[in-house]
């Protein structure tokens, strides 16, 4: 007989889930869902183990509160914003305004493990921008003022050196949330992280702790403008950084992208028999390096056009069978030096199924600037003034490049203007793949006198939203759509009154009404139902819809092959469920008041039951 449990009413308990995995490897080191420290240091006590004060790694002031945010679950929800969406029906992009904390927390259940490539643009804590400020509070109605549900909406504080806590304010703010990041990455999965000077040292540090350093992979340098600085007082900063790590770097495979058409026309310009499989080519010294080790078996002769023989100076690139078989290919080319033959490789632009080849990314970028993202804007809104120095998009689309393809899905939880997702939809019509992407943008308040206040945006987010939309329809290829949500406060209850603990009889009253009326007075059906798929783990972009059996109604969610059903009848039979022809794998989900216990027993058996 199945267990009948309650829908979560919170997201995932990272602590829960950190515990299971320690109790997989280790199952000693787990006693009744608490980790036995004496058990791991008996375990380990021959081995060299780092403990006190005098180890490598970056401390701050605030480092224990970044963990206390990471283990505290979050209690709100993701509400539809169907009027501000576009072909919410068929899109598969998500937009989320919000908190980009609790919004990582929410997507933890669902989206672990799911994401192929993160790319954000941070605050760089320059003392002149804003960062998000956690109070680590536990009340209610301050979690609202946090999460913006408040009249006042999220706070956003300047981060002013003279706070005392100039760099730790800005680890903690991203300690988190970069910690919940990396549990959504793929094992193959790829993070990008734009910064400057002001916190490059910093995030390497807490990259290297989170990620681990043996996962970095590069350090980019962006030329982000042509040149100028006649105000700079020393040197003229022209860059800034992209930190490149992988999830798990064994699992990545080799980092190409498409060869510019420049390239293409100045280095492939050879012809021969192959070209119409194969393309034009260039060519190579199939000598090798002095970087390469000593291998004897490379050093044999290779017969040249006229019949001699060419000794390598030190050795070939290949084997004896391969130079045997390209020889009778005719991939090898030769020139000849006065009286000495020099043997080449010849590169197709082709492989021999007919595709064309990538070429490595370089660790300089130095060919797309900050004016390229500011001519978008102009494009889009006709006034750059609208969001002042966006990321262009085709900086974006570089590192796209490098890291997704198909239908990966592609995440940026500090959106902006919205140039990451300008960029994934702008790529997949270029070359016709169906990358989704997931966006979160704070409802950052816009300046009361801005040119983005008085053109009607009131909020970054709002701004981000209409930029997806007009790009989308100047790309108007593939999938430009979005499905947006809101992170609101709770349905349940139990997150919206506060229980006096000092007071025995108030706190007896608000338990009863807990129980009784455990969805808050005025609930929205459709919302109450995207929190539960939510807070069950289904996806966002899930099939809801409002069904009817006869007079029974319910919400239907369909994530892929699951389904889940909700209703909020206040009366449910036996019947009535098996009505509905459920299988093993479905959820039923209705109030708990609306089964009797004699049903609860009966409608256990069979089928997956959830109460509210």
């Amino acid at each position: 007989m199945r267990k009948l449990t309650k829908v979560n009413t919170a997201s995932e308990n990272i602590n829960y889930r950190n515990v299971d995995n320690l109790r997989r490897v280790f199952p000693q080191f787990v006693k009744e869902n608490k980790i036995d420290f004496d058990a791991v240091k008996k375990f380990f006590e021959d081995e060299e183990v780092i403990a006190g004060e005098e180890k490598y790694g970056l401390n701050w002031a605030g480092k224990s509160n970044a963990f206390k945010l990471i283990r505290t679950p979050s209690i709100g929800t993701l509400t539809p914003q169907k009027n501000e969406s576009k072909d919410w029906e068929k899109t598969e992009n998500i937009f989320i305004e919000g908190e980009n904390l609790e919004v990582l927390k929410l997507l933890q259940k669902h989206y672990r493990e799911k994401i192929k490539m993160i790319y954000i643009d941070p605050p760089y804590n320059t003392g002149k921008d804003f960062i998000y400020k956690d109070d680590y509070v536990e009340n209610i109605p301050d979690y609202y003022e946090k999460t913006g549900q408040s009249k006042n909406g999220i706070k956003m504080t300047s981060n002013p050196e003279s706070a005392g806590r100039y760099h730790s304010d800005w680890l903690t703010m991203m300690y988190s949330r970069l910690f919940l990041a990396r549990n959504l990455l793929k094992e193959n999965g790829v993070i990008f992280i734009s910064i400057d000077d002001n916190e490059v040292a910093n995030l390497r540090l807490i990259m290297d702790e989170i990620f681990g350093e043996e996962n970095f992979i590069e350090s980019i340098i962006w030329k982000k403008r042509y040149g100028g600085g006649a105000k700079e007082k020393f040197f003229v900063s022209l860059h800034e950084y992209v930190l490149i790590y992988s999830k798990n770097i064994e699992s990545i495979m080799e980092i190409t992208i498409p060869l510019e058409e420049s390239s293409i026309n100045k280095y492939y310009v050879m012809k021969d028999e192959h070209i119409d499989m194969r393309g034009p080519f260039r060519t190579h010294p199939l000598e090798a390096t002095k970087t390469m080790g000593d291998r004897p078996n490379l050093i044999f002769p290779i017969i040249a056009p006229d019949g001699t023989k060419v000794m390598p100076k030190r050795q070939w690139l290949w084997s004896k069978e391969k130079v045997e078989e390209a020889l009778g290919n005719n991939e090898l080319y030769f020139i000849k030096v006065g009286s000495k033959w020099i043997v080449h490789t010849k590169q197709y632009l082709k492989n021999k199924k007919g595709e064309i080849r990538r070429g490595k990314m370089q660790s300089i970028i130095d060919d797309v600037f900050t004016q390229h993202g500011t001519n978008e804007i102009i494009k889009l809104f006709g006034n750059a003034q609208i969001f002042p120095f966006p990321k262009p998009s085709l900086f974006t689309k570089k590192l796209l490049y490098s890291s997704t393809s198909g239908s990966d899905t592609i995440l940026d939880f500090f959106a902006g203007s919205g140039t990451t997702a300008h960029a994934v939809m702008d790529l997949n019509a270029e070359d016709e793949e169906n990358r989704k992407w997931i966006m979160v943008q704070l409802p950052e308040a816009t300046s009361d006198g801005s040119e983005a206040y008085k053109a009607g945006y009131k909020t970054i987010a709002e701004i981000a939203r209409e930029r997806i939309r007009r790009a989308g329809r100047k790309i108007n290829k593939g999938d430009t759509g979005f499905k947006s949500f809101a992170l609101s406060k709770s349905n349940y209850r139990q997150w919206n009154i506060l229980t006096d603990k000092d007071d025995p009889k108030k706190l007896k009253k608000q338990m009863k009404l807990f129980l009784e009326k455990p969805l808050s007075d005025g609930y929205d059906e459709k919302s109450v139902a995207y929190e539960i798929l939510l807070k069950e783990g289904y996806d966002l972009n899930s099939k809801v819809s409002q069904e009817k059996n006869g007079n029974f109604k319910y919400w239907q969610v369909t994530d892929g092959g699951r389904k889940l059903l909700v209703t909020f009848e206040k009366k449910i039979t036996r019947e009535r469920v098996q009505s509905l022809n459920l299988s093993e794998e479905d959820t039923f989900v209705c109030l708990d008041s609306a089964l009797d216990d004699t049903t609860k027993i009966n409608i256990r058996r069979n089928i997956n039951i959830k109460v509210i």
